[in-house]
Order: structure tokens, then C-alpha cells, then sequence
């Protein structure tokens, strides 16, 4: 199965679902958005599905955030609707009854790392590089530094979502936001060996223990998706996230 920005196989009850935008480091756009939706949806309902893993196509990202063509094109009148669909897609990841393991290799920013973190289980490379550095292109930091109180203390989360800098996987671990640390050649083995181990697990367990779970953080995770339209309505307003992300596309390609 295959949908456009998103591959999907499955293999003795194990899904492999591969984020495959690997000439833009798998940013987040639209096409991604909806085939993870459409993917995980479907998974879900599987009877032969017992366990997800997501990674990212290729070595240099799992998930590099944003695609900023589309973020530095958007109007404010687009911005709710552009924030909800992006709510859809870590909600799909929340709503699998099934235990989810991202394998995370390169960079996981942003929105990258915030689909990491919808995960049950982590495991990253030492070299992996992980971060919320919306501050630098004009965002709030409001999705992504709810989620790291799930994982993380108040200092870590301050540190992270104020300046905007990318640690190490080996660091993520040391702080609690990975599970734990692979090297590079072993990363997938390792993540389809943890998904097979819990899709062994008896699946009524599963889906109890996973749905307590989920309605644990629901609130919280609703509240803060409101915040984050509210937030980001006023950063746009203020043009400096469109200004940002201009600067870097054109020096991208080299117009700068």
C-alpha cells in the first residue's frame, strides 16, 4: 500500500509506515498529512495489524518539521484549518489501540518531533537531533511543548521550546524524551523487534492500557491545540514567521 507521501508495509503483524518525502528531509505538507491520516486510520481497523512503527525515508531525517514552502505561504484566514489538520494527524497517531514505536534517525524537529512524541516507545540514534525550533522561524511553541510535559520536566521543556535548539538522541534519553538509543545500522531491527514484543502482548490488554492512556493527556492535548491556533493567529498577524521562512527559502536557493 502506498499513498503518495506515505508507504505502507506489513509483515507478521508488524506495520512499517514510512514517511517518504526524503528530498525534503520528510516535511510535514498536506499530501503527508493525509496519507498518515489515511494510513493509520486504516491500520487500526486491521484485525492482521498489531503493532505500528513509523520511521523517516532515508539517514538525514525522520522528520525535519513544517515543509516551509507551504508554512511561509499561509494566509491567516488559512491558519485554523491548517492547524487542524495537523491536529488530525498527531490524533491519529494518539487513537491507534495498537502500540506505536517511532524509529528515529536524523533530525525529528517541530512537527517531526511532535509526531515522535505521539508515539508509545522511542528509540533513536546517538547521532539523531531532536528539537522544537519554532522560536527561530516566528511560531509559538504551544502543540509541541505540551507534549514534552508528557515526557520531560519544566526545565528541559523551557530549554527546548524557548531557544529553539536541537539536542542529541543521546541527550533526548539522558532527559526522557526518547526511550532509548540505538546505533544507526541497528535502529530498524531494533524497532521491529520492540513492535513484534508488544504485538505479542494480549491486543484487549493493549487497547484498555492504551485508551486509559490516551484519555489521561486528551484534555490537555485538546486545550493546547486550541492554544496553538489562538497563538499562531497572532504570530502571522504579525508577519514575522512569513518574513523568517522567506529569508530561508531564498537563501536556500541561493537568492540570498
Amino acid at each position: 500500500m502506498t499513498q503518495n507521501a506515505v508507504e505502507v508495509t506489513v509483515t507478521d503483524a508488524v506495520a512499517l509506515v514510512t514517511l517518504n518525502r526524503p528530498e525534503r528531509m520528510n516535511a510535514v505538507n498536506a499530501e503527508l498529512r493525509a496519507g498518515l491520516i489515511a494510513a493509520l486510520g486504516d491500520l487500526n481497523r486491521r484485525d492482521d495489524v498489531r503493532a505500528v512503527v513509523l520511521a523517516g525515508q532515508g539517514s538525514r531525517a525522520f522528520c525535519a518539521g513544517q515543509d516551509l514552502n507551504e508554512a511561509a505561504a499561509m494566509d491567516w484566514k488559512q491558519i485554523a484549518s491548517w492547524l487542524t489538520h495537523q491536529r488530525a494527524t498527531y490524533q491519529a497517531i494518539r487513537d491507534l489501540d495498537k502500540p506505536c514505536v517511532a524509529a528515529v534517525q536524523g533530525v525529528a524537529a517541530g512537527a517531526g518531533l511532535q509526531i515522535a512524541l505521539c508515539a508509545d516507545w522511542r528509540i533513536a540514534t546517538p547521532e539523531s537531533r531532536l528539537g522544537q525550533p519554532e522560536v527561530k522561524a516566528g511560531l509559538a511553541s504551544i502543540v509541541g511543548s505540551y507534549l514534552m510535559t508528557l515526557h520531560v520536566g519544566h526545565t528541559h521543556n523551557a530549554q527546548l521550546s524557548l531557544s529553539g535548539d536541537l539536542i542529541s538522541g543521546t541527550r533526548a534519553y539522558e532527559i526522557g524524551l526518547v526511550t532509548e538509543v540505538c546505533e544507526a545500522d541497528q535502529l530498524m531491527t531494533r524497532a521491529l523487534a520492540r513492535a513484534q514484543a508488544m504485538a505479542a502482548q494480549p491486543p484487549t490488554a493493549i487497547r484498555m492500557s492504551k485508551q486509559r492512556l490516551r484519555a489521561m493527556s486528551q484534555p490537555g492535548f485538546d486545550e493546547a491545540c486550541v492554544a496553538g491556533i489562538r497563538a499562531q493567529l497572532e504570530c502571522y498577524a504579525d508577519g514575522e514567521p512569513q518574513r523568517v521562512m522567506a529569508g530561508f527559502i531564498g537563501r536556500r536557493a541561493g537568492k540570498v
